[in-house]
Parts: structure tokens; C-alpha cells; sequence
């Protein structure tokens, strides 16, 4: 059943206090009989039951159980042959405190494959009635007595009927009465079993043992059969045994019949009430009082103290047959599985006391502050249009130092191109609110990127509708939250405050007023416009009417009522004011050049007001524009493509909507810098938070780790248990402030001067979760890893706990 061969082991090996604590030990055992294994303290019986049951390892030596070697194997063998020969019971008891009776003996049949809860209950029922705990099925393991205690380990070593079973002083912290009930079950047990007994108690073992083993130095010093009809001279302290009192009288009368014992000859004063069913006493002495009822420990015995004889002890027995099933192979099993993992993690943590419980607020606190610093990573690191976008997204621009009409028409050739104009696009309009009385001459300047009309279709107007008239325009929805967002903007004092009192209102520059029909949502700060204005746009913000010397204006886009003469329909052709008739006659150059070409006065046009204004043609309004022009905005429906062409022929071009956001990134790269390194900082502090607190909770269940371990619980599960638990916490307290702070960012992105710090939204709730749980896992199982790759005997040796 065992051997060991030339057993050897020390501790602290090769070092000053060296000491050999197995020392040379050949030892045969049989497969039935209670083996004794006897000596002083510190003489090494524990230590060598523990490296039989593989609870520690040795440093030499061979080990056979079922002949089955166990030394030299990989711990995983190792368990798995402990778990299905071997029972053990420990002296202080190794239950899991916060599990019942029932649960803590059904575990051991769960690890050798039995899954059938009939059958579980059936032979759990079985084991707690032969130790009468049974009445204690549902009661916490921490909620019983010592004696109880044992009783539930005996149970929980013996329910999968192993071949072995050992057992660790498993009297020493018991009282009398129990110490004899529990020896004499182990006594029944080793019948049948071999059971290997480690005791300093020498009359206990001579009295049960079948055969002895003294240890000395960890050494063997005596081996013998034990065979004997002793008796066992030993008090059993909560014994009473009333007819070895010396004084004894009964009283008795119709109501009742009293028995009363003295020890001595002193007389006793004695005052007994029976009422409301309570009894009363109340004697002269001031001696204690004690009750014996079913709840006492004590046992009035009527007869003499007899010493236990092998035929009291004999009396016991223990047969397991009639509830096993012999055809069925005891297998390692695992005892959770994925959905048993999680439901026992809520376990754990119901199973909390007040201030572990309190932890899971650290928990929590973690959870929020690792959400809020990455919402405020993201709003750094993501650039949002809004935030640098000033012309219309599809625009290129060609910078070109000397640009000429026959430059800009061989640009404006290319292919995917929609328009194209020199300069830039930006104009400023002024926007009137006097569509109420109390709002008349209440304007705010505003500024857009000019574009035409083609660029968007009625599947882009966000509110009203496209334009119908030529004077009829489409603003970007982009631009009126801009001047929403605009404090000094005179916006907040006429009452348009939502997008639909926008629509119907005016834009106008000099010679140009556009009504507002329709917005878009295109973020693109665009002002949408026909096509036959964006020149005379253009060349209009180009310049101050009131101040230049050469300004010019299309005809063909303005009222104009002619006094004399003819229209402006050819190029190089003006039309000034009838009171410039004096200097310049029809047919006469103006010294007004455009294209380096003087003007010639075709005819006069009449206005209330004396005016500057000279009025040519469109195209030179166009020139005009590209005379004074440094550059070209391009639209382009395929931007990669005109840009590759432009590049091609070695132009500057350059994408207007990738130039902003670049120069945005390099403006903001030290407050994104900042803001990373700041929130960086308050992951870290979070997530160490989130280390000390598994620490804190690991090392309060090292001892449960080791007994789980001693027991034969596969370190999988062991991983799983911690694993479910961490999931569970996850589940709860980490999601609980990943919720809480994402509503608590959510209101804050509504308020406008910070809404920019933050983003909140799936995908970064998502990803601060992860972090938690991975984090969680991570520092969760690293010291369970640590832990489990120690023998259960160095683990429940630990004095961290």
C-alpha cells in the first residue's frame, strides 16, 4: 500500500541550522489497520505524514503509494494520485469556514468525477449521520464547535472512500468526550483502510494502534506490531457518573421526584419554583449553576467509571458499501466549470465581511477615475473637425508666386475637378436678425468658406430646404454653432437660439444680399451659393468698397439702371457713374487697368448717391481676382488623385482639410502631451489602488488556497475560483463606476465650456472596462500563481495570513 525507500528530507539545506527532519527512513505499510506514528514535538512525524500525502516534497528518496511512485513526478501527478487514494485530516480541521457542512465534505466528490447531485447528497448523507453531524448539513463550517469541526473533516477524508487515510493529531485541540468518539471512528475506519496516525498522546496509541512507529530526530527508533486487550484508563471530563458520588437521596412526592448527589457532607439550601414551564434555583452557596439539557456538553451517566475496552471500541463500524458504486472509476475531475465559476465568484463576495466589502468601493473608485482619464486621453489624441476645419472639406490649394489667367485656366483642366477660383475661399458676410422689430439693425459678422451649390444635395440639408432662387442660400450647420458657442455674439441677445430661427434670415456684403433657405450637415463650415455669385463674392471681401481706388463690380449680378450708352458685355469694357461724364467721354480708356489692360468707357449708369464704383463683366471680375491672387482653391471630388496630378507637374498643392488638421495636432501636441502624461499618472495610481486591494484580499484567503490545495483541489480550479471571483467584482463593482462616471462624463460633455475635455461614448466605456478587468485578472491570478506552485504544507505554513 506505502513504501518509502531511503527517505531524506531537510530544511534549510547546506545552511547553519541545517536540519534533517527525515533521516534515512524504509518504511512497508499495509493496506489495512490504524498505524501509529509517535513522538516528542519537532521530531518529525508531521512532516513525514506530509510527504507521504505529497504535501511536501523530499529531497531523496522514493515514495510508492498503490504502487505508485510520487516522488520525482510533477506536482500535477502528484495531486492526482493524492486526491483518489488518499484522505486526510488535519488537527486544526482545514475546513473553507464560509461553506456548510454539506458543501465542504460534497467538494472532495465533485474532484473524483462524481457530478450526480443524487448521488452526492446520498453519500454526503451518509458519512454526516455516522458522525451525527448531519443536523448540521446547512449550518457555515466557522458557525461549529471544535468537536463538530473534526467530525465534519473526518467526513469530508472519508466521503470518497479512499484507500488511505491520514491523520494529523487529529485529537489535539479536542476535548475528552470527543477525542474518544473520534478516535474510536477512526479506529472502525482502519478495519478496512489503512490509516496512518500522527500522535504524542502514547496511551491513545497504544490503546488503538495496530501497529506503532516512534520517530526521534527523523529517524525511526521503534516499529512493532501492537497487539494487546488493554484497557484505556481515560477520563472523559464532561462525564458524570452518578453512582461514584458519595452521597445520594431521592425525594418524591405527588408532583415530583428529586435525585439529588453530594460529593460532600455540607448541607445545601436549596429553593426550587417551577412556573410558567421555566425552572427556577436559588441555593445558599455561591457556586456556579449549570444547566444539562440537549444543548449541554454534559453527560449524566448512571453507573460507575469503567475504562474503554477493545469490545466498547469494537462496537463501532463503518461500512461504506452499501452506498458506492465500485464499477464507476474515480477520476481527477475539475469541480468548476464556466458558469459554476462565476455563480461561486458572487458567492465569494456575498460571502464578504462588512470591511472587505468595503473595498469593492476602492474598486469602484478605480473603475471611475481609469474611465475619466481615458475619456480625457481620447478627447486629446482624437481630433474632431469641428475643432480646426475653416474651409470646405473637398478644397485643395495651389500656392503660386506670379499666377496668370493662362496659368489658372491650365489648372482648372485637370480631371475630378468641380470648380476652381483664385484665392481663398474664406469670406465674411453679415448676418441681420431684423425679421422682428425689436431685433432690426442687430447684426453678427460671419465667416465661411464660399462654395457652390453643386456640392451638396437635398440628402444634405439638415433643415429647410435647397434653394429654389438665385439669391437663395444654404449655410453649414457647422457655422451657426460656432456663433452659438460665441459669447460676445450678438446671437444671444435676439432670441435665436435653436437652428430653425435661422432659416429666413439674411446675409449680406456690399452689393449682395442672400436669404437663408436651408442648413446642412456636412461639418464643413460652408456657405452654399449659385454658382454666377462666387466670383463677385469673392472679389468683394477681397477689398473695402468705401476706400479702394480700383474697385470693380460684375454687372450682370447687380440692378443697375443705365443712363447712356451700353452694358459691359465684353471684356476689357467699363461702365462708371453719369457723373464721371465730364472726365471721361464713351469710347475714352480709363487709366483703371485689369490684366494689365486699360478700361474702356462704353457707358454711364445713375445712382441716388455719387459712386465709385466701376461695373465691367464677369470674366473681369475673374480676372480681376486672379491678377491679385497668389494662389487657387480647387474642389476636387477625388482629391488623391488631382493632388498626385498637381504633384506631378510640381506644384505646390497642398489639401486644405489635412494642412488645418496637421497644424491643429502640432499646435495642440504639448496640451495633448500634458493631458496624456496627466491621465497616465491617474490610470497608474488607480490601477496600483486596484494592486493593493487584491493583495490586501488575496493574502486573507492564503490559508483557503491551502487547504484547497492539501485537500486535492486542481490548481485550475484554484485559477478558476479566484478567476470567477475577480469576474464577479468586474461585474460589479468595476462596471458599477464605469456607469456611474460614464453618466457623470456624459452630463459634462453637455456643458459647453468643457463638453471638449471629455469623450464619452461605447467604445471608450469599452476600453476602460477592459483595462479594469484585464488589470483585475492580471494582479488577481499573478499571486495565486505564485502561491500554487508551492506544496500545500508550505503554503498552509505561511505566516502572512
Amino acid at each position: 500500500m506505502i513504501t518509502l525507500e531511503k527517505l531524506n528530507k531537510y530544511y534549510n539545506k547546506n545552511k547553519k541550522n541545517e536540519i534533517h527532519v527525515i533521516d534515512n527512513t524504509n518504511l512497508k505499510m499495509p493496506s489495512s489497520g490504524l498505524v501509529c506514528l509517535l513522538g516528542a514535538s519537532g521530531s518529525g512525524k508531521t512532516t513525514l505524514l506530509n510527504v507521504i500525502g505529497g504535501l511536501e516534497k523530499v529531497n531523496k528518496g522514493s515514495i510508492y503509494i498503490n504502487n505508485q511512485k510520487i516522488t520525482q513526478k510533477s506536482m500535477r501527478k502528484v495531486d492526482k494520485i493524492r486526491n483518489l487514494n488518499i484522505g486526510y485530516i488535519f488537527q486544526d480541521y482545514k475546513l473553507i469556514d464560509n461553506l456548510t457542512v454539506f458543501d465542504n465534505v460534497a467538494l472532495v466528490l465533485k474532484m473524483i468525477g462524481i457530478k450526480d447531485e443524487e448521488v452526492i447528497k446520498k453519500r454526503v448523507k451518509f458519512v454526516l449521520d455516522t458522525l451525527n453531524i448531519y443536523r448540521y448539513r446547512n449550518r457555515p463550517a466557522g458557525a461549529l464547535s471544535g468537536g463538530e469541526r473534526q467530525r465534519v473533516g473526518i467526513a469530508r477524508a472519508i466521503v470518497k472512500d479512499p484507500d488511505i487515510l491520514l491523520a494529523d493529531e487529529p485529537t489535539g485541540n479536542l476535548d475528552s468526550r470527543n477525542t474518544i468518539e473520534i478516535m474510536n471512528i477512526i479506529k472502525s475506519i482502519s478495519k478496512t483502510k489503512l490509516v496512518i496516525l500522527v500522535t504524542h498522546e502514547v496511551n491513545l496509541a497504544k490503546f488503538y494502534a495496530s501497529r506503532i512507529i516512534e520517530i526521534e530526530d527523523g529517524k525511526v527508533v521503534n516499529d512493532y506490531e501492537n497487539s494487546h486487550n488493554d484497557k484505556l484508563d481515560y477520563i472523559i471530563e464532561n462525564n458524570i457518573y452518578l453512582k461514584d458520588i458519595k452521597n445520594h437521596s431521592k425525594l418524591q412526592n405527588k408532583q415530583a421526584t428529586i435525585n439529588y448527589y453530594n460529593e460532600t457532607d455540607e448541607d445545601l439550601d436549596l429553593v426550587i419554583v417551577v412556573k410558567n414551564g421555566n425552572i427556577y434555583l436559588k441555593t445558599n452557596k455561591n457556586e456556579k449553576i449549570e444547566v444539562i439539557d440537549q444543548n449541554s456538553n454534559i453527560e449524566l451517566i448512571d453507573d460507575h467509571y469503567k475504562e474503554i475496552d477493545q469490545e466498547t471500541v469494537n462496537k463501532y463500524s463503518f461500512d461504506f458499501d452499501s452506498i458506492t458504486n465500485y464499477s464507476k472509476r474515480k477520476k481527477y475531475s475539475s469541480i468548476l466549470n464556466p458558469i459554476t465559476l462565476l455563480i461561486n465568484g458572487f458567492k465569494r463576495i456575498k460571502s464578504y465581511s462588512f470591511l472587505k466589502k468595503l473595498l469593492l468601493l476602492g474598486y469602484v473608485a478605480a473603475s471611475m477615475f481609469v474611465l475619466f482619464s481615458i475619456s480625457r486621453i481620447t478627447a486629446a489624441k482624437v481630433v474632431k473637425d469641428e475643432k480646426f476645419i475653416k474651409e470646405n472639406r473637398t478644397y485643395l490649394l495651389i500656392n503660386t508666386p506670379s499666377l496668370t489667367i493662362d496659368k489658372f485656366n491650365s489648372y482648372t483642366d485637370l480631371n475630378n475637378i468641380n470648380y476652381a477660383f483664385p484665392g481663398s475661399s474664406l469670406v465674411q458676410f453679415d448676418l441681420h436678425y431684423d425679421t422682428f422689430m425689436q431685433n432690426y439693425n442687430m447684426v453678427d459678422n460671419i465667416t465661411g468658406s464660399i462654395s457652390n451649390l453643386s456640392l451638396i444635395t437635398k440628402d444634405d440639408i439638415y433643415l429647410g430646404t435647397m434653394p429654389v432662387n438665385d439669391d437663395e442660400v444654404v449655410i453649414d450647420k457647422l457655422l451657426i454653432d460656432d456663433l452659438l458657442d460665441n459669447e460676445f455674439a450678438i446671437v444671444k441677445m435676439t432670441g435665436t437660439n435653436t437652428y430653425e430661427k435661422f432659416i429666413g434670415l439674411y446675409l449680406t456684403n456690399v452689393e449682395n444680399k442672400f436669404k437663408i433657405v436651408g442648413i446642412s450637415n456636412k461639418v464643413s463650415p460652408s456657405i452654399y451659393v449659385n454658382d454666377k455669385y462666387i466670383y463677385s463674392i469673392l472679389h468683394n471681401n477681397q477689398q473695402d468698397i468705401y476706400s479702394a481706388t480700383n474697385v470693380y463690380s460684375d454687372y450682370s449680378i447687380n440692378d443697375i439702371k443705365l443712363k447712356k450708352g451700353r452694358l459691359p458685355i465684353n471684356d476689357y469694357e467699363a461702365l462708371i457713374g453719369y457723373d464721371q461724364r465730364y472726365f471721361y467721354s464713351i469710347g475714352s480708356k480709363l487709366d483703371n487697368k485689369i490684366n494689365n489692360t486699360k478700361l474702356k468707357v462704353v457707358g454711364y449708369y445713375e445712382t441716388k448717391e455719387e459712386s465709385s464704383i466701376i461695373y465691367v463683366n464677369s470674366n473681369m471680375i475673374k480676372y480681376d481676382l486672379i491678377n491679385k491672387s497668389s494662389s487657387i482653391t480647387i474642389s476636387s471630388n477625388n482629391k488623391d488623385v488631382t493632388l498626385k496630378e498637381l504633384n506631378d507637374k510640381n506644384l505646390n498643392a497642398k489639401d486644405l482639410y489635412l494642412t488645418a488638421r496637421e497644424d491643429y495636432i502640432k499646435d495642440n501636441k504639448d496640451s495633448v502631451r500634458s493631458v496624456i502624461i496627466f491621465s497616465s499618472v491617474i490610470i497608474a495610481i488607480s490601477l496600483i489602488e486596484i494592486l493593493l486591494m487584491v493583495r490586501s484580499s488575496f493574502l486573507s484567503q492564503i490559508k483557503e488556497v491551502g487547504i484547497y490545495r492539501a485537500i486535492g483541489v486542481k490548481k485550475s480550479d484554484i485559477y478558476k475560483m479566484f478567476l470567477g471571483e475577480i469576474l464577479a467584482i468586474s461585474l460589479t463593482a468595476s462596471l458599477l463606476g464605469n456607469l456611474f462616471m460614464s453618466y457623470i462624463l456624459y452630463n459634462l460633455t453637455k456643458v459647453k465650456y468643457i463638453n471638449g475635455l471629455f469623450v464619452i461614448n461605447l467604445r471608450v466605456m469599452i476600453i476602460s472596462y477592459i483595462i479594469c478587468l484585464l488589470f483585475n485578472i492580471v494582479v488577481g491570478l499573478i499571486p495565486v500563481a505564485n502561491t500554487i506552485r508551492k506544496r500545500p504544507a508550505t503554503i498552509l505554513a505561511r505566516h502572512d495570513i
